[in-house]
């Protein structure tokens, strides 16, 4: 666990915390492959929707909404993205406060497995 320490972007440890939560999944879900980063975002989505059916099939247009809560919240903390509601069905909105300037699919990729590790680590 990482304990309110910073990870650097394309450091071992990264990797190594990342490949952890990736294995903590798999072995959650009785999977036989390891998931990857929209698959857990996906699930972080469905944990912070936090309406889910057993047997629930989600459309491909509610895994894309999933994955954007899992976003807005993971990002939440960090002022880009401002808490507002839920709507009528129960699905929580969030308004853009600033914009994401990390350039750079790598890097927005890290900033997300940072976020993901300190979520898991919660």
């Amino acid at each position: 666990m990482l304990e309110n320490q910073e990870i650097e972007n394309d450091s071992w440890q990264l990797d190594f915390e990342w490949l952890r939560i990736r294995h903590l999944v798999k072995e959650s879900l009785a999977s036989k492959d390891l998931p990857d980063l929209k698959v857990i975002l996906f699930l972080i989505g469905v944990q912070e929707l936090g309406i889910f059916e057993s047997g629930k099939k989600f459309s491909k247009e509610e895994k894309q909404d999933l994955m954007h809560v899992a976003v807005c919240s993971l990002l939440e903390d960090e002022g880009y993205y401002k808490f507002k509601g839920r709507d009528q069905d129960g699905w929580p909105h969030w308004e853009v406060e600033k914009p994401f300037s990390v350039k750079g699919v790598k890097e927005q990729e890290n900033i997300l497995k940072k976020k993901i590790i300190k979520y898991f680590d919660q």
